[in-house]
């Protein structure tokens, strides 16, 4: 978030945004942007339509990259994403589909799915041209055999929705620009987000999702901090039941974790984070935590290489 804080402060208006108005937003965004954190700035300030298309346009634009960058290193190499073994793992079952629930715009999760040979719904139709798909979800099959799916519920966006100018969004492949008349279909921090999350397809990703956590008997958080308000509640909440367990593995774990962590709301959970050493680890008998020489578990290859 602080990178693109400072690349959205770099940036320049373009010519639709030259109104008193967009002007004296921007100028808000700017001030607000030198002392606080991108969420906090943009949930201070009431941006203007056109100032808001011009940082959704521009957020798109200075990760997508990185996305394709990742989906280019996935077609020369399929076992690159330690995702797809976890997936692959993950369905060494009986089960017909798994559920990730994301707030990233990236499309790693559909890349990391499709590279272990399943097959990755995020609500839209298969093919180059997805449409949205209604209930129930589309599935693939071949011959009478379903194939095995990877449900992926993006609350946020994606990196490949885009909206026409009559707001029916299509999801495309990964592309170095948006289409001609389209807008990237994502939800930029700040205030516009709680407005944003109850058009469509937000709305229905939400649901899924949460249809999704209500019936998941464990979770695995990566790199989660906790600090979502659209996810967390639900999460917290059924965690509150001790036949639910919570793993989570990060870099490093947030404030609003640690806060969930020691008040007990979470009955049975095992937070790993980065130490010097190679791992802190923390749970419900050790809640002060307690440094493990080693590995760095807290990342995802490492935790894999480990533990299946």
């Amino acid at each position: 978030m602080g990178p693109l804080g400072q690349h959205l402060a770099g940036s320049e208006l373009p010519p639709n945004c030259q109104s008193e108005a967009d002007q004296q937003a921007w100028l808000q965004f700017l001030e607000r942007i030198r002392v606080q954190d991108l969420e906090s700035a943009l949930s201070d300030v009431q941006v203007t339509p056109s100032v808001l298309s011009h940082i959704v346009n521009t957020t798109w634009r200075f990760l997508n990259s990185a996305d394709i960058s990742v989906f280019q290193r996935v077609v020369a190499d399929r076992r690159y994403l330690p995702l797809s073994r976890l997936f692959a793992h993950l369905f060494r079952s009986t089960a017909t589909s798994i559920d990730v629930v994301t707030p990233n715009y990236d499309r790693i999760a559909e890349y990391a799915a499709e590279a272990a040979g399943l097959c990755a719904y995020t609500g839209f139709g298969f093919g180059l041209l997805g449409a949205r798909v209604g209930d129930p979800p589309a599935r693939v099959h071949i011959g009478r055999r379903q194939m095995r799916t990877v449900n992926i519920w993006k609350v946020h966006g994606s990196f490949g929705w885009f909206a026409d100018a009559f707001g029916s969004v299509v999801s495309l492949p990964p592309m170095a620009e948006p289409p001609t008349g389209m807008t990237p279909s994502i939800v930029t921090p700040g205030i516009e987000k709680y407005r944003r999350t109850h058009d469509e397809p937000f709305r229905s990703a939400m649901h899924s999702a949460d249809e999704a956590v209500r019936k998941a008997a464990g979770f695995l958080c990566v790199g989660f901090g906790f600090n979502d308000p659209h996810l967390q509640p639900l999460l917290t909440e059924r965690c509150a039941n001790p036949d639910i367990p919570l793993v989570l593995i990060t870099k490093e774990i947030s404030p609003t974790a640690r806060q969930i962590f020691d008040s007990g709301r979470c009955a049975r959970y095992l937070a790993l984070e980065e130490s010097p050493v190679g791992i802190r680890v923390f749970a419900n008998e050790i809640p002060d935590g307690v440094e493990i020489p080693g590995a760095p578990l807290w990342r995802l290859d490492q935790f894999l290489d480990h533990t299946i």
